[in-house]
């Protein structure tokens, strides 16, 4: 199963890692910087957000900056802080269980965990309790997508360059088939299989009723099993008036990808209903490009679809500059922050080998 398992990641690009699509830009991005003048001035895209939201920005702050109403209810948990504070924290802010948990500065869903009970979260804060955690509501809506959504500083106006719905992993009981045979023969779940026995561990003998729906992971994250689709034909004039709102109320964010929970589409197409539960900056990616049955789709066409990505961050970061005279990061501090960033990824991993 495990060299199944590798020649399928292998073989389709959809699973390959992100250096493979990040590596044919390099020149590019040499030649816009050299262009400019300055090799950091792209993270002034938005300067509401550390660094633009490079990775090492604080989830926990980037999320307050979104209107009350169209995000969850949130709280941070430092480091080695005593559990009876937390739960007076989440009792504060009315948060009740089932909720979710993942690190304040983390990457690619790891550590993010739907918590069931008290002693679920006592064990997963002790677990990791050498990190940031941020405990969430945990928001019951049908469909999650993400949104990509940028404004020039020069424009009153902006656009959504790429919508990605997201297909939660899911197996259909049969009435004979125990949950683990289920996964095992499902063409997308065995990719995922280690992961999905540490969910599941308790319930892989079971069997599932025939016609029984079994959403094997809620986390919306590519590494866990979710399946991008391209939305794009979803973009419409409408749309983009709601996310200009939305843009104006957050001082100093010009583009981002919003990762929302939603019921219906044309209630959050018309601005209702739906939550914010993250926003990612100039990290962010068009994640329709992930979508490899779209007609469209290629690793060609990824590559370019970064590229495009990052020309609108460069001409953003430059009319921010030009309008408000802002200063560059220093070069020799940006670079202690990726040091401390590619440390921290490191340890994030060994932490969520050993949860």
């Amino acid at each position: 199963m495990k060299i199944k398992t590798s020649f399928v990641k292998l073989t389709q690009w959809e699973h390959w890692p992100s250096f493979m699509f990040y590596l044919p830009l390099i020149p590019f991005y040499l030649k816009e910087r050299i262009k400019s003048g300055n090799f950091t001035f792209f993270l002034n895209a938005n300067p509401s957000i550390k660094y633009s939201g490079d990775g090492t920005e604080s989830k926990y702050k980037t999320i307050l900056l979104v209107p009350e109403e169209f995000r969850p209810k949130s709280i941070l948990i430092n480091e080695l802080e005593d559990f009876t504070l937390v739960l007076k924290k989440i009792k504060t802010e009315k948060i009740t269980f089932p909720l979710i948990a993942k690190p304040d500065l983390g990457f690619r869903g790891f550590l993010v965990k739907k918590i069931n009970s008290e002693e679920e979260l006592q064990t997963y804060l002790h677990k990791n309790n050498s990190i940031k955690i941020i405990i969430q509501e945990y928001l019951d809506y049908k469909n999650e997508c993400g949104i990509l959504y940028h404004r020039l500083p020069d424009n009153d106006t902006g656009k959504i360059t790429s919508i990605t719905l997201k297909k939660f992993l899911t197996v259909i009981g049969d009435g004979k088939s125990t949950l683990i045979e289920l996964i095992l023969a499902n063409e997308r779940a065995y990719l995922y299989l280690e992961l999905l026995k540490n969910i599941h561990q308790e319930k892989l003998k079971n069997i599932p009723v025939k016609n029984k729906k079994i959403v094997l992971t809620v986390i919306g994250n590519h590494s866990k099993g979710t399946e991008f689709l391209n939305g794009n034909h979803l973009i419409d004039r409408t749309l983009e008036k709601t996310f200009d709102k939305l843009n104006k109320q957050i001082k100093g964010w010009y583009f981002g990808r919003l990762d929302i929970k939603y019921n219906n589409f044309e209630d959050l197409r018309l601005g209702k209903d739906f939550k914010v539960i993250e926003i990612n900056g100039i990290i962010a990616e068009p994640t329709h490009i992930y979508d490899a049955s779209h007609k469209d789709a290629s690793y060609i066409n990824a590559i370019k679809g970064l590229k495009k990505n990052w020309t609108t961050i460069f001409e953003i970061a430059k009319q921010n500059n030009k309008n408000h005279n802002l200063e560059n990061p220093n070069f020799s501090n940006y670079l202690k922050n990726m040091r401390f960033l590619r440390k921290h990824f490191s340890k994030i991993k060994k932490l969520n080998k050993n949860n």
